[in-house]
């Protein structure tokens, strides 16, 4: 034992120094470019210049490049017929609203000693820390006994299916690493559910109120708290005075760190805007971190608005939005390893196909033992017992929710994430760690013999999904160095043979 881990100190240190030296410096420039596309959803124009960039920057640093469509491969050639090993990470984002920002999203700046900008923890940074680790084990002479390579990912953040259209034409990795989550492994990821709910936003007629809801809008993407979320309300008739509503909003008490902002519309002053504010945040890793704006402005019309289509959705959004964990919907659910739901009443857009209607759209991280298709027949019931209280018409949307995934576990004891636990304690000095659960899915569900692990550091917030992402430069250099040991522990060593099992 004590001789095989002087041989593997001695296979690492030649390539820590040789990123110290050479690769470390390139970290932040890199990334700052990569930054710079747009990658959000359907941006295709964005896409293909990141795609570009992309090949471009693996062929400069000497790797074997391929454009596979959806996926780009970036590689790392071992001797013929070696194994290989994946890392995978994806190259969008979520959306972002610019004005909410305090720096251009899209920018690529430093400053105070991070890195500035939509991605830059989720998920480019770990793409740039990614190649030049790889750059470094290339250039330190380390003789490799597997290939490595790199795919990066274009709809992680949408659509998700890039990786399932890929492996129908393409050999997975023998094992990946999927840079995108967490240290020091994620062994339990839960699964991703969202139940979309109709209703026409008309009132129903018998209402004492001056005004009616003439439009609502919330949230950015279902995996992102909503940090804003508007009503606007319409004077039925001449004489328009909303001194009453005005005053009525402005006694709303409201938590810390939230804000409702009430005034008339600029150049209508028939229209009210009543705007919620919070705090954005990654709905699956750092949901205790955000403010939602959507659940503030539901609370704080509570009573105010006449009966019909907006108040039923807003008064469900109270229901949902009662916690973080589902408790308002009937969900108590809780387990030992796996902790509780994950609960973010995400968006309420304008249906499409029919405005007349609205959609409101949550995000729920499901714990194993329940399935998708009963936690959906649960959510049915809750829905139908809420119009039967209420007198309300909501309905689930079949075709906009989703209830396809699953929890993914991996044995804490497999031989994957042990070695990757012993890399970690080396790299960071951490003395017996401990294995995460993480409420945001990544691609470790959609390849074989696949864990995240990695990039963000435990015991800080995580920025993914943020207003003002930003990552310090610290950390990037540092989660560098651990992937590095583990890419010369896994990438110089022989065939791990059934990575997922003790």
């Amino acid at each position: 034992m004590l001789l095989a881990s002087l041989l593997l100190a001695a296979a690492v240190d030649p390539v820590l120094a040789h990123y110290d030296r050479h690769e470390s410096r390139h970290l932040v420039p890199m990334l700052t470019e990569v930054l710079h596309f747009r990658t959000y959803e359907h941006n295709v124009e964005a896409h293909a210049q990141q795609k570009e960039w992309l090949l471009k920057a693996a062929s400069d640093l000497g790797f074997v490049a391929r454009d596979a469509g959806k996926i780009t491969e970036i590689e790392l050639p071992g001797p013929e017929n070696a194994p290989v090993l994946g890392l995978v990470v994806h190259g969008d984002v979520v959306p972002v609203d610019p004005e909410a920002w305090a720096f251009d999203p899209f920018g690529g700046g430093v400053e105070k000693g991070h890195v500035l900008g939509r991605g830059s923890a989720d998920d480019k940074g770990p793409l740039v820390q990614a190649l030049l680790a790889m750059k470094a084990l290339k250039e330190s002479g380390v003789a490799r006994t597997h290939t490595v390579r790199l795919l990066v990912g274009s709809e992680e953040e949408s659509s998700a299916t890039e990786i399932p259209e890929y492996l129908k034409t393409h050999e997975a990795p023998d094992y990946s690493l999927v840079l995108d989550s967490e240290f020091p492994v994620v062994v339990g990821e839960k699964a991703w559910d969202g139940v979309a709910i109709v209703s026409p936003l008309a009132d129903r007629g018998g209402s004492t109120k001056r005004f009616t809801v003439g439009a609502i809008d919330a949230g950015l993407s279902p995996s992102i708290v909503p940090d804003r979320a508007e009503v606007k309300l319409y004077w039925k008739g001449e004489s328009v005075n909303w001194d009453t509503t005005v005053e009525e909003l402005a006694r709303v008490e409201l938590p810390e760190a939230r804000r409702l902002a009430v005034a008339p519309e600029a150049d209508a002053t028939e229209i009210l805007r009543v705007v919620a504010y919070g705090k954005s945040a990654h709905a699956g890793v750092n949901l205790a971190g955000g403010k939602n704006a959507l659940v503030v402005l539901a609370n704080a019309l509570e009573g105010k608005l006449p009966a019909g289509g907006a108040d039923d959705l807003l008064a469900f959004v109270r229901l949902a939005g009662k916690d973080l964990h589902g408790t308002g919907l009937g969900i108590t659910d809780s387990d030992p390893v796996w902790g509780r739901y994950g609960v973010n009443v995400a968006t309420i857009k304008r249906l499409e196909e029919d405005p007349k209607k609205a959609v409101l759209f949550i995000n729920l991280r499901r714990i194993p033992p329940r399935t998708g298709a009963q936690l959906k027949a649960h959510l049915a019931q809750v829905v139908a017992d809420f119009n039967k209280r209420t007198g309300a018409s909501l309905a689930i949307d079949d075709k906009l929710s989703y209830f396809e995934d699953e929890p993914y576990g991996v044995d804490p004891k497999a031989k994957l994430v042990r070695r990757l636990m012993d890399a970690y304690s080396r790299a960071t000095g951490t003395k017996n760690p401990k294995p995460a659960i993480s409420g945001g899915g990544t691609y470790a569900k959609r390849l074989p013999n696949a864990v995240a692990f990695g990039m963000w550091f435990p015991g800080k917030p995580y920025p993914g999904h943020d207003v003002n992402e930003k990552v310090a430069i610290d950390d990037l250099q540092r989660g560098a160095r651990v992937l590095i040991h583990a890419l010369v522990d896994l990438a110089t060593g022989p065939r791990m043979e059934a990575p997922l099992m003790p």
